[in-house]
């Protein structure tokens, strides 16, 4: 039991690397307050966490319903978990992360600045048609809730609950089906990560001045070893299931 704990901990772990993460959610939330940083770090924590459990919950039946068997969907699993240990140990998974993260927020936050521009001039040609101004433009879209929207999109989606992490909630959630222990096992080694990169996100927002960029590289190297060896016995328990080679 302690085993298959470690086992789930350590992929839902590696894959959802949230010491990598801690960096690029300060970057994503550069323009917030500490107190709006902590609640992002939270909301985004608790919806990618519903995803994941959706998916836990769902996988065998999506599986059965697209006639997919458990050896070729470890097999696919393995693949892509590998693939994804390889962008880790060559630094490109970060530098992924960081250009599907930022480019919505700072979309977002530059296009209210285009439309009020081009409503006055409209206004300019039209006449005295009363336009609202770009100062209450702004107003009005202060007061949508911005960590919420941020947390959702990207932080939830795709930085946390990624491809990569669905896949390998349904893999190992397949694999610890066979009991009612191992499957609590499975969703209590998820529990715990989500739990661990909620907390890691919120104490980065209290002291985001000592996170060393550095360390967390180093960290994510390290762990890309563990995931890339996991994968690999992914595809070996596939193949071993389709009788292709003999189980090592």
């Amino acid at each position: 039991m302690i085993e298959d704990f470690l086992t789930a901990f350590i992929v839902y772990f590696v894959v959802i690397d949230p010491i990598g993460t801690a960096p690029i959610f300060l970057a994503v939330t550069a323009a917030q307050d500490k107190r709006a940083k902590i609640r992002t770090a939270i909301e985004a924590t608790l919806v990618a966490t519903l995803i994941m459990v959706f998916f836990a919950l769902c996988g065998s039946w999506v599986l059965q319903y697209l006639k997919i068997g458990e050896p070729a969907f470890k097999i696919a699993g393995g693949v892509i978990l590998f693939l994804v240990a390889w962008d880790m140990l060559n630094s490109k998974r970060q530098a992924r992360k960081r250009r599907e993260t930022t480019a919505p927020a700072l979309a977002s936050n530059f296009a209210p600045d285009f439309v009020p521009n081009l409503g006055l001039n409209i206004a300019d040609n039209a006449g005295d048609e009363a336009i609202p101004s770009q100062k209450s433009t702004k107003e009005d879209s202060g007061n949508d809730d911005e960590p919420e929207n941020v947390a959702i999109f990207p932080l939830a989606i795709p930085m946390l609950a990624g491809p990569a992490a669905i896949m390998s909630v349904m893999v190992v959630s397949a694999d610890f089906s066979g009991s009612m222990v191992t499957s609590l096992t499975g969703y209590g080694a998820l529990m715990t990560v989500m739990l661990a990169t909620g907390l890691i996100m919120v104490l980065t927002a209290i002291a985001e001045r000592i996170i060393d960029p550095r360390l967390s590289n180093v960290f994510s190297r390290v762990t890309a070893i563990i995931l890339a060896a996991l994968s690999v016995q992914y595809v070996i328990d596939g193949l071993a299931a389709l009788h292709l080679i003999t189980s090592l």
